[in-house]
């Protein structure tokens, strides 16, 4: 499961702006996950409780991970037909060509972390 391994990365990227800020305690993290980002929500959301429960130091108590779902759009060159994916390399249901570029679905990034100053 990489989403452990994700989610320990985005936690010191924010923890590190936190505390550059001034920030002491996480309270909620807003993230952007594609449909075909290959990572998986529900396991995000597992690998964030996991963090949260054994850092008490570095979260508040109740402290959220908010997974926003960016849905999948790919556009075929061949034929211009769009269409949602559900791999990164998907057949065009018009013209049955794997020829799609993706033009959303891929995102994986913190979008914003709300904090407080206590320690």
């Amino acid at each position: 499961m990489h989403e452990m391994a994700l989610m320990g990365d985005i936690l010191q990227l924010v923890h590190e702006d936190a505390a550059a800020r001034g920030i002491g305690k996480i309270e909620k993290i807003e993230l952007i996950v594609g449909e075909i980002s290959n990572a998986m929500p529900d396991a995000l959301r597992m690998a964030f409780d996991i963090f949260r429960d054994q850092n008490h130091h570095l979260f508040e108590e109740g402290a959220e991970l908010v997974i926003l779902i960016e849905e999948a759009r790919a556009v075929c060159v061949l034929c211009g037909s769009e269409y949602r994916p559900d791999l990164k390399i998907a057949l065009c249901p018009s013209c049955l060509v794997p020829s799609g570029k993706v033009l959303a679905g891929e995102t994986f990034q913190v979008l914003s972390y709300e904090g407080s100053h206590g320690k």
